[in-house]
């Protein structure tokens, strides 16, 4: 394979973008047949096609490559390659990748990274490509997240809700009402219930924060909260109202006024919180939906746990930015990706993902599978919820992923540990919000 070339920095690209793509590189250039030179097309005219995965847990990866394998052997004509990828390099490795013309044709990624993409060209509209049967299976306000100016730029396939995993011992013991997907807590039940369930040292809620801004958004949902709102004439501009503060709000007064929420927990990611909740140092965790296979494979024996949903404002609502698959702008076999695409995401296919990545679907049919609605390991919970998610707040938002870096992050670092108050958060989230937001809209 040619030695990859160093990419010439499109204008669209972030600070974060340029000084990332030296470390970006070798990746990219590691990637099998990621030549814009080479073929692809082999002898006696087989087609192949790269597909970059983001599967990363035992079980995920298992059933993407079967997938693969399935498709290959069905299709001799029109070949699947398996790529490897990773979450937390996949935006600057496709800044790199889609500037040197050396993107797979089949990319995994997640619905609020494809704005830029989708808005510079790099992916192909698939809005006329995609066969009936799929479009009607996905709902759509799963649809949504990865629509930008009327056009489809992502099939949405995995989804999770965040929820409340419990200590069900504690729980009982603290006499709360338990919450259920019919009748979920409101935010302020839920800080009572934090506030019975803390003991001593022991708190009644552990928020893993180090990843603010996502769970921030997305839970706001429920009270009304979007922060950026679209403007009459297509620029986003950025609020924070009385109903974007609720949920920052009552995460800051758990851990600084109540006392009830761990302070310790607000720099880790979730898998950090939970040795602590094992131990009965907090009572209730916000998680990812995804979470519990790693609890059901590390828990002590004998912990009881269980699952509840998040806490309702104004409507149970939240927000999600599903997995996506795109095809890249200029793959030269955009009718052969979405055909893989279509058959990868058949109803008992995206079952067989849905349990290995411990998500839900969006397609209703497979959302209906027995398999996703039992109640070992609260699968029924998770379905329960499906129809209240939305398309998270930042989907379409040119230039979020600086906004959320460079100001929103620490903003809500430095509010949730009592560092600013809420007025200061809210004038660097809208001041400075702003002029980021505006240097992507001219």
């Amino acid at each position: 394979m040619p030695a990859a070339r160093m990419p010439r920095p499109p204008a669209r690209w972030s600070r974060r973008g340029l000084l990332a793509a030296a470390a970006a590189l070798p990746a990219a250039a590691l990637l099998p047949g990621c030549s814009a030179d080479r073929p692809r097309r082999g002898s006696g005219g087989r087609i192949t096609l790269r597909f970059q995965s983001l599967a990363w847990q035992q079980d995920s990866v298992k059933a993407n490559e079967q997938l693969v394998a399935e498709w290959n052997s069905r299709h001799p004509a029109v070949q699947v390659r398996y790529v490897q990828g990773a979450w937390p390099t996949v935006h600057d490795q496709l800044l790199t990748s889609f500037e040197g013309g050396e993107a797979p044709d089949i990319i995994h990624d997640a619905s609020d990274d494809l704005a830029d993409f989708a808005y510079g060209g790099d992916l192909a509209d698939l809005t006329s490509l995609l066969p009936a049967r799929l479009k009607a299976d996905i709902p759509g306000h799963s649809w949504e997240t990865a629509t930008f100016d009327g056009r489809i730029y992502g099939v949405p396939f995995l989804q999770e809700p965040r929820v409340l995993v419990a200590n069900r011992t504690k729980l009982h013991r603290s006499g709360v009402r338990l919450p259920t997907p019919e009748a979920p807590w409101t935010w302020e039940e839920f800080a009572e219930a934090a506030q019975r369930l803390t003991r001593g040292t022991d708190h009644g809620v552990a928020w893993p924060l180090k990843e603010p801004v996502s769970a921030t958004l997305n839970l706001s949902l429920s009270t009304g909260g979007r922060v950026f709102h679209r403007l009459p004439d297509g620029r986003v501009q950025v609020r924070f109202d009385a109903v974007d503060q609720v949920v920052p709000r009552v995460i800051h007064d758990q851990v600084n006024v109540d006392r009830t929420a761990a302070r310790t927990t607000l720099g880790m990611g979730g898998s950090d919180t939970l040795p602590g909740f094992f131990a009965g140092r907090y009572a209730m965790v916000p998680l990812g939906f995804s979470y519990r296979q790693q609890i059901a494979q590390q828990a002590p024996k004998g912990f009881d746990w269980t699952v509840l949903p998040a806490p309702e404002g104004t409507a149970q609502d939240q927000g999600v930015s599903p997995q996506t698959l795109s095809i890249a702008a200029d793959c030269p076999y955009k009718e052969e990706a979405m055909a893989f695409i279509d058959f990868f995401l058949r109803p008992p296919n995206m079952v067989r993902l849905a349990l290995g990545d411990w998500m839900l679907p969006t397609g209703q049919e497979a959302l209906r599978n027995s398999a996703l609605r039992v109640r070992r390991y609260d699968w029924a919970t998770g379905t329960a919820l499906a129809a209240t998610l939305r398309s998270a707040p930042a989907q379409s938002v040119r230039g979020y992923p600086e906004w959320k870096d460079k100001i929103a992050t620490p903003g809500l670092q430095e509010y949730y540990s009592g560092a600013i108050d809420l007025d200061t958060l809210r004038k660097r989230l809208i001041r400075d919000g702003n002029l980021v937001l505006a240097r992507y809209q001219r």
